[in-house]
């Protein structure tokens, strides 16, 4: 992957494949750009656009003070003037979707659209305690298969996902050392995680609110902890025309590669093309 500077010098990896509408693709929390490649193959053709976070994937780290949301967003809106985009479409997973909305709310011109992947502006303890628990801490499992076989385990509400799509998963969130497992990110991570843990949760949908105007989707896992039924609803009375797509047998997040993340995602980049 090709690399570019951020502002304060740490360098950030990238990927930018295709022509035509710009989609910019933000991971989850301990994510990176290769969470995306199981939804690649379904997409129109498109300039597909995705990101290494600092501290995740490929991209340099450079402490937990700086992995925050608010320096996240600063780093798309870097990317994207590296290549010289004025304007995204953006598909944001969890963390992605938090960081779509602030761009929202203080960069909207660069934004052609917003499709979250189960977050909105509620966001359900349950799901952040069981992140506490594993974020920037290595598994106990030594090998790629141990730890594929205790996932359906840690991953709530997935049903009837294949043995092997565990093992391609284990493998690409986590590197095979002489140690054991290791993260494929910072360990700081888990510092700036836990440092607004245990802080009152803003108020959010104001910056659900910033997306007024511009092509919206939402795609919920049926059976996700982070995202309820309820907050979907609710985004569905503030804005009647957004795409809502329910993905059944899915906890938090979908894979997008289901059919129904699929179709929402298409109908959502048909909103704009």
């Amino acid at each position: 992957m090709p690399h570019f500077p951020a502002a304060d010098g740490t360098r950030l990896a990238y990927s930018d494949e295709g022509q035509g509408l710009p989609l910019l693709c933000l991971a989850g929390l301990t994510r990176a750009a290769s969470d995306f490649d199981d939804l690649a193959p379904h997409l129109p053709p498109l300039r597909l656009i995705r990101m290494d976070y600092r501290g995740r994937g490929r991209s340099g780290w450079s402490g937990a003070a700086t992995y925050t949301i608010a320096q996240e967003a600063q780093d798309a809106l870097a990317l994207l003037d590296h290549l010289g985009v004025a304007a995204a479409a953006i598909l944001g997973t969890s963390r992605g979707g938090l960081i779509g909305m602030v761009l929202a709310a203080t960069a909207k011109p660069r934004l052609l659209g917003l499709c979250l992947n189960d977050v909105g502006p509620v966001i359900e303890p349950a799901g952040l305690a069981r992140i506490a628990g594993y974020v920037g801490r290595n598994p106990a499992a030594a090998t790629h298969a141990a730890v594929a076989a205790a996932m359906p385990r840690h991953n709530p509400g997935f049903d009837d996902v294949p043995a092997g799509r565990w093992l391609q998963l284990a493998q690409r969130f986590y590197e095979e050392t002489p140690g054991g497992l290791v993260n494929r990110y910072d360990p700081a991570l888990r510092e700036a995680f836990l440092a607004g843990f245990d802080a009152p949760l803003p108020d959010l949908w104001p910056l659900f609110d910033s997306l007024s105007g511009l092509p919206l989707a939402a795609i919920h896992g049926a059976n996700s902890d982070l995202m309820s039924a309820a907050t979907l609803a609710g985004m569905q009375r503030r804005r009647p025309d957004m795409i809502a797509a329910e993905v059944p047998g899915r906890g938090h997040v979908p894979f997008l590669d289901e059919p129904q993340s699929v179709a929402g995602v298409r109908r959502f980049l048909g909103l704009i093309q």
